[in-house]
């Protein structure tokens, strides 16, 4: 019988991961709300490019399975509900996996599941949701796990799938250093609306990309978090290059009209720095102009002909 995970997510992540999973032999079913994306999936399976898919099972709020094994890429706002459908369906000994955006996530699941049955990590693949179940690839990258018993079971379905999976003792270093770097590219990417290696071609956006990731990575170094990175301009550069053609995940939510996750990536670093007594005034501006901008689809055109 071939080993099963559950993905939690219908997006651009949780569709490439669900493609590289189940084309190579694993039983995956995929977990969400979005009905065009679910349908896609179970008719035509998770396409990534060019690449054909599987066709996928499907679970909703009134088709429950058990299971043992859970990955949870669904946007930071959904984390609550999706925890609280996990636990209708993980069974006792199993868990849950967060490779999430922001800051936060690990939390309110732990709070719903227990803490013994979830695990930390992130990701730093790119992807870009091109219709429903199809992906294209925006940048390769790995995925790194906290080390223990939570996380072993989902660490062999990956590297049995052709992930590169890191596992280390701090796993809060690589959370913070994710979120330092979807800091200063993300909402700069989605109020510019570029890609992100366009940020690298535009020089007052390089300049600001840097202000924003040194002010962050200030709010990190007060709280005593020791960052993967000692260079934060060179490290920003590095991403944004070798993510050039990936469409943010921000840019993606504001081009679908749907939330951002602004509030767990840049208003999470202005939320630990108050507790710093630091302003942090260019992430402070940047939670403010990501959601005038969200809020300004809500109002009609002001004709100034």
């Amino acid at each position: 019988m071939a080993e099963s995970i559950l993905i939690a997510g219908t997006g651009a992540l949780a569709t490439l991961f669900a493609h590289r999973l189940s084309t190579t032999g694993f039983e995956v079913t995929i977990a969400g709300t979005w009905k065009e994306g679910l349908a896609a999936l179970k008719e035509a399976g998770a396409r990534e490019d060019d690449s054909s898919g599987v066709p996928l099972r499907v679970m909703t709020d009134s088709i429950v399975r058990e299971v043992d094994c859970a990955l949870v890429l669904v946007k930071s706002w959904q984390t609550e509900r999706v925890g609280r459908f996990l636990l209708k369906c993980l069974s006792d000994e199993g868990v849950a996996v967060s490779l999430q955006n922001g800051l936060g996530n690990d939390e309110i699941l732990r709070q719903i599941l227990g803490k013994e049955r979830v695990g930390r990590g992130v990701t730093t693949m790119g992807a870009t949701l091109i219709g429903p179940g199809h992906v294209h690839l925006g940048g390769e990258g790995k995925v790194v796990l906290e080390k223990g018993p939570k996380t072993a079971p989902l660490e062999t379905r990956l590297r049995k799938a052709g992930f590169e999976v890191d596992m280390v003792d701090d796993i809060d270093r690589q959370i913070w250093g994710k979120l330092i770097l979807n800091a200063a590219i993300n909402p700069l990417t989605a109020l510019l609306r570029v890609k992100n290696g366009s940020l690298l071609e535009i020089p007052s956006a390089r300049r600001l990309m840097t202000e924003i990731g040194k002010e962050a990575a200030d709010v990190a170094n007060m709280k005593g978090v020791r960052l993967p990175f000692e260079d934060v301009e060179a490290a920003l550069e590095e991403v944004a290059r070798r993510s050039g053609d990936n469409t943010s995940s921000m840019l993606q939510d504001v081009l679908r009209g749907v939330p951002t996750e602004v509030d767990s990536i840049n208003g999470k670093i202005v939320e630990e720095a108050e507790k710093q007594d630091f302003p942090a005034p260019i992430n402070r501006l940047m939670v403010s102009l990501i959601k005038a901008m969200s809020e300004r689809g809500k109002i009609k055109d002001v004709n100034i002909g």
